[in-house]
């Protein structure tokens, strides 16, 4: 299971992460993008305990328009393909772009989110990522694997929806790397469907938008400040027909 662990992408904020044909906001419009998402994220971290303490449909409801008014402080609009389906436990699996794509998926369908343990330090994000319950992984310990698949089973055993980005780190959209496979041992161990999830962000025209781009060696304070000089960003998720328990026998076949 070594194979799923420290993967790596070719892309990087240079090539990829450039807004060509795109308009540039201002910059005291920039700075006021990023004033009115720091200001969300401010008033999410001590209500966050509350409202996991609220019913589900309630929470995902508040869950939904806070990632929502999140990514459209930034100046990203939302486009959502598909319909969620019934409740229940599910493995959710998408492409992975960027830090965006974390509210990006919770505003389509709110789900315990599996990310990088490095995600739990990052200042305010981290302890409000801890608190929405984001399941983190020790990427560079190979013995941490087998418990951490075991941890996602009992989540989707559970009820839960856990949210995975099986490619392992970042491509900036216009390729996509292979599905590791550890993660789709963890809903044979469930017997919970697979909901596949594809993630894009375009210009108006339709084409190709680089900002979002979160590659490479690229910092957080970078992305946020490139995201908020973008204007035009347009991110569409697709809910695609969920794989349900049975269809595939292994791992590999389900990935």
């Amino acid at each position: 299971m070594s194979n799923w662990l420290l993967p790596t992408a070719p892309c990087t904020p240079q090539a990829c992460a450039a807004h060509p044909g795109g308009r540039a906001a201002s910059v005291p419009h920039a700075a006021l993008r990023l004033a009115g998402a720091l200001g969300l994220v401010l008033l999410a971290v001590p209500a966050a305990p509350a409202v996991r303490l609220l019913p589900a449909g309630p929470r995902r409801a508040l869950i939904r328009t806070w990632c929502a008014a999140l990514l459209r402080s930034l100046g990203i609009r939302i486009t959502v393909r598909g319909t969620p389906g019934p409740d229940g436990g599910r493995l959710i699996v998408a492409n992975h772009i960027s830090w965006t794509d974390i509210p990006l998926v919770a505003a389509a369908l709110p789900s315990r989110m599996l990310a990088k343990s490095e995600i739990g330090t990052w200042p305010v994000l981290g302890r409000l990522a801890a608190q929405a319950g984001t399941l983190f992984i020790e990427r560079d310990r190979i013995r941490a694997l087998p418990r951490t698949v075991g941890t996602i089973a009992r989540a989707l055993r559970a009820g839960d929806r856990v949210t995975v980005f099986p490619e392992g780190c970042t491509w900036c959209g216009r390729a996509q790397g292979p599905f590791r496979r550890a993660a789709f041992q963890a809903a044979l161990d469930a017997e919970v469907p697979v909901q596949p999830v594809r993630i894009a962000y375009r210009l108006d025209g339709g084409e190709f938008a680089g900002a979002p781009a979160f590659v490479g060696e690229d910092t957080l304070t970078a992305s946020l400040w490139r995201i908020a000089r973008a204007r035009g960003i347009r991110a569409e998720v697709r809910l695609l027909p969920r794989i349900p328990h049975g269809r595939h026998a292994d791992r590999r076949g389900l990935a």
